[in-house]
């Protein structure tokens, strides 16, 4: 039996997979829904209630757009933290938006990674 344990200022936002088809080797393909929006919606109404000043998104999905311009309105700080600009197969790994609308901007780099590891 696993136990919850509640941690101050911690939430957890379950979405639900979705099955998506198959793969090329017949294995099911399931994607992850609904936790963008239960996010945005979370990181939108803190900031709507000054309940934050700063925020770090770490994320490259441009969905997150809309959540981090109504908390820059707010006059909330937001940092995205977010991997190289491009991929080994040269495809962006944000959305330029994103990274436009935020007011600081970090790449998590190996270096960064091995900082953070526990001991």
């Amino acid at each position: 039996m696993m136990r919850c344990h509640r941690l101050r200022r911690f939430e957890v936002r379950e979405g639900r997979l979705a099955f998506r088809g198959l793969d090329a080797k017949g294995e099911p393909i399931y994607q992850q829904k609904r936790t963008d929006l239960m996010l945005g919606l979370d990181f939108a109404l803190l900031c709507g209630k000054h309940q934050i000043d700063h925020a770090v998104v770490v994320a490259g999905d441009s969905d997150f757009l809309p959540a981090v311009e109504a908390a820059k309105t707010e006059g909330v700080t937001v940092w995205l933290w977010h991997g190289p600009r491009y991929s080994v197969d040269g495809k962006p790994t944000y959305g330029q938006d994103l990274w436009m609308a935020v007011d600081e901007r970090f790449e998590i780099t190996r270096p960064f990674l091995d900082g953070c590891r526990l001991a």
